[in-house]
């Protein structure tokens, strides 16, 4: 499996860097630019959703309808910890487009 699964720049195929995309998230879906062209992308609204549903759709599911434990601590760490894994996969899923 020789590729790469994170989406690349528009303009000259450069892969994002994982950390980028993760900065961009945090900073309320800042632009991010290409390491290499610095081409300026934006998230695409499509991808807003995307991150949404890998982080904030979970972790309510979880904490308002499923609470699967007697504990309320057990269950703010599993929809945590659904958050984290989301925000950790969110950049291999997450579309940006140039600008």
């Amino acid at each position: 499996m020789g590729g790469t699964l994170m989406q690349k720049c528009d303009k000259c195929n450069t892969p994002f860097s994982w950390g980028s995309m993760i900065k961009s998230f945090f900073c309320s879906y800042k632009p991010t630019h290409c390491d290499h062209c610095e081409t300026k992308h934006e998230i695409t609204i499509s991808g807003r959703f995307t991150l949404v549903s890998l982080t904030i759709l979970p972790l309510l599911i979880v904490g308002l309808f499923l609470t699967p434990f007697n504990s309320s601590f057990i269950n703010i760490f599993v929809g945590f910890s659904i958050l984290i894994v989301g925000f950790l996969l969110a950049p291999y899923f997450v579309k940006y487009k140039a600008k």
